[in-house]
């Protein structure tokens, strides 16, 4: 079956208690969007699932199918998902809006997870150090880190049980030998809690919208033997490359192109080596500290990268 006719069947399986749509013409809309607009294929799934929603009126977290397993937190590594988890209450955190109910960090044995419960879900509020099963919760993706929303549907039991939450922080020690597209001065969709980078003044779930901007650097290391993709979020990216994010607008506003901005950073960072830490999601690792290590010697770059 081909990747088109999965998201189809996907999408039509999710409406097709809500409208009345066709199989081959959701499959037929997606292969518009791919070949004609070359739109990716799972942002393409994102789009038509949003223009449904419209069409039907409804809300994402009322999409749930019911057919949900329980995965552990580790093992998250797509968006747009419904799962089970059962889950310790490592941190709360404050809301930084008034559509937020509860914000914080959830862990399990394979390591940690962001969560969000929202105020018109109407849940009751989980208590740190406590555990719980979660039933349909639904996962979210940012900048390559996976996060969960808890929801209407979300069902939510205590449990008396403990949890040895995991530690998902690793080393890395490499040369940086790429800074990705997607890297810069960048914009984000300003919708609550959705931060997606918008593509052509575009959000793939929230359509054409004012972005916020922002800086990220999503690169590669090479330690020598294998390679590492990483992400410094705006605060790591500036700390590198000594350009903060007001700096960087008035580099693109001067230019009329933001491309200025990265091509800036590529010559103060690449062929640099640097040792990052911080948790691996997926493909990525999210730089939470970083140290330069200067101009190595190669072999004694792949020695301390070796060890650790």
């Amino acid at each position: 079956m081909s990747e088109l006719r999965q998201h189809a069947e996907s999408v039509h399986a999710q409406f097709d208690d809500h409208l009345e749509v066709d199989l081959e013409e959701i499959e037929d809309r997606l292969e518009t969007l791919v070949s004609e607009y070359k739109v990716p294929p799972e942002e393409a799934r994102r789009s038509l699932v949003s223009s449904y929603l419209s069409e039907a009126d409804l809300e994402r977290d009322e999409l749930a199918s019911g057919q949900t397993e329980r995965v552990s937190v580790g093992s998250i590594d797509e968006d747009e998902q419904w799962v089970d988890v059962r889950v310790k209450v490592v941190e709360l955190w404050e809301p930084r809006s008034d559509a937020i109910a509860q914000v914080g960090l959830l862990g399990d044995e394979s390591g940690r997870i962001k969560f969000v419960s929202f105020a018109t879900s109407e849940l009751e509020e989980l208590e740190e150090e406590s555990v719980y099963d979660l039933s349909n919760v639904v996962t979210d993706e940012y900048e390559g880190q996976y996060s969960i929303k808890l929801n209407r549907t979300t069902s939510i039991t205590e449990l008396e049980d403990d949890i040895e939450v995991g530690d998902d922080t690793v080393e890395q020690i490499g040369a940086l030998v790429d800074i990705q597209r997607g890297s810069g001065l960048i914009k984000r969709c300003p919708t609550d809690d959705c931060t997606r980078v918008l593509q052509n003044g575009r959000c793939s779930e929230h359509g054409e919208v004012d972005g916020e901007f922002d800086l990220r650097i999503k690169g590669v290391l090479d330690d020598g033997t294998a390679v590492q993709e990483v992400i410094f979020d705006c605060e790591q990216t500036e700390t590198l490359t000594d350009i903060t994010l007001d700096r960087a607008k008035e580099m693109a506003k001067d230019a009329l192109d933001t491309s200025v901005v990265i091509e800036e950073m590529k010559s103060s960072t690449l062929g640099r080596y640097y040792q990052v830490t911080g948790p691996k999601f997926g493909r990525y690792l999210l730089v939470n500290e970083f140290e330069r290590l200067g101009a190595m010697d190669t072999n004694d770059a792949l020695v301390r990268a070796r060890s650790m």
